[in-house]
């Protein structure tokens, strides 16, 4: 007992100064406190304030769904554009941006990054949210649910609309939305305004089913320890490109001028991206070659798309010899992959744009691979067009049910 008197005495000295330090500290002025480092940004280049929406001009900018969709409205909310750090097809560091839409909640809610459809006028970028705009009408809509979301503009538009948008490339749809993604946590990171659950949940549609699945498959393999991934909800992506191409190339389609530029836009791009450098006379007839060499994707080619390829072209596809070409389509097959996260795939029977075995292939893909949480929703008689509203109301669903 003797012993241990002078070692509580010194003891409780050492607590007296602690909390005299403490207590002096305090006394000091504000500006000489200590305040603990900040975490640098290394995405996130700036975030500005686009608008606020309240409820009513929510429920106004659905137009014709108003009815439908009043009752899901909960919130006001806060719109933003952010510019962030990424890299372009070629590896080179670029500036892209995105929308970020904020409910106006005290309440912890999740994200949901949503990757958009097709783009053909660059006004329609989400980060420029304009009214009638997939980003402005859907993203207001999702926010105001209880959602932060995120809408990468993707390479292309927003900050980066002086460069052409790679269209349908697998890699870069998914680097610049997992970019995104990172720049937006780095801005909930240093506010106060909005509480993240940390949950993250991804969706699209067309071209954003596609980019929504390269996103997942980039997050699962990559990622996974940076977001936690609960649901992924994908429409009508051509996530088949190796089967697409070897339908439009040898079978007859529509032909619809409207989707035979969007057939020529993904040739051009594959050509561009993995510099096969072939001449338009190389792909297609004298009809359309000296076009096409001229104006690019804004040649109309009203027939069958595969009408308007050389025969020699479609030979060394179906029989090999065009190891370039064939290698590009195959790079940017997304489907063949077993998902750790429970995913939805939504597509119209009747499809005449982006056609049905896109999502049959993926589905019976992941089967195969052993995936027991991937659902297929087939809209019976849905074309590409007329299976959105299907797609929306199965995704709102699928993630209230998915926590």
């Amino acid at each position: 007992m003797q012993k241990s008197t002078p070692s509580l005495s010194f003891r409780y000295l050492g607590y007296l100064l602690i909390w005299s330090l403490l207590i002096l500290n305090s006394c000091k002025d504000d500006d000489t406190k200590l305040v603990p480092p900040t975490e640098e940004n290394v995405y996130l280049k700036e975030s500005t304030p686009i608008t606020s929406l309240s409820k009513a001009q929510i429920i106004q900018k659905t137009g014709s769904l108003s009815g439908l969709v009043t009752a899901y409205v909960k919130n006001d909310i806060k719109v933003y554009k952010i510019t962030y750090k990424t890299k372009n097809t070629d590896g080179t560091d670029i500036t892209a941006s995105g929308a970020l839409i904020v409910p106006v909640t005290s309440n912890p809610v999740s994200m949901i990054s949503v990757q958009h459809g097709t783009i053909t006028d660059i006004g329609d970028a989400p980060s420029l949210f304009r009214d009638g705009s997939e980003g402005s009408s859907f993203g207001s809509l999702f926010g105001s649910m209880g959602y932060i979301i995120a809408y990468p503009d993707y390479i292309g538009y927003g900050a980066s609309d002086n460069l052409p948008h790679p269209y349908e490339h697998r890699a870069s749809l998914a680097s610049a939305s997992l970019d995104m993604l990172r720049a937006a946590k780095e801005y909930l990171r240093g506010q106060t305004e909005i509480k993240w659950d940390e949950k993250l949940y991804v969706a699209g549609y067309s071209e954003g089913g596609f980019a929504t699945m390269s996103l997942q498959r980039k997050i699962e393999e990559e990622a996974s320890s940076e977001f936690n991934l609960r649901a992924s909800s994908c429409g009508a992506g051509a996530y088949d490109k190796t089967a697409f191409m070897k339908h439009i190339i040898n079978d007859k389609t529509d032909g619809i001028a409207g989707y035979n530029s969007l057939y020529l836009w993904v040739l051009l791009t594959y050509d561009n991206i993995y510099k096969l450098n072939k001449p338009a006379s190389y792909y297609f007839t004298e009809k359309y070659a000296s076009k096409i060499a001229a104006s690019g994707r804004n040649v109309s080619i009203a027939e069958s798309f595969h009408l308007a390829l050389n025969d020699s072209f479609k030979k060394a596809l179906n029989d090999g010899t065009d190891k370039g070409f064939i290698d590009a389509i195959a790079d940017n097959d997304v489907y063949n992959f077993k998902p750790k996260t429970p995913t939805q795939l939504y597509h119209g029977t009747k499809d005449p744009l982006v056609f049905f075995f896109n999502s049959e292939n993926a589905y019976n893909a992941m089967q195969k691979l052993g995936a027991t949480n991937v659902t297929f929703i087939k809209v019976t008689d849905g074309t590409h067009s007329s299976s959105i509203l299907p797609f929306l109301l199965g995704t709102q669903a699928f993630f209230a049910e998915t926590p």
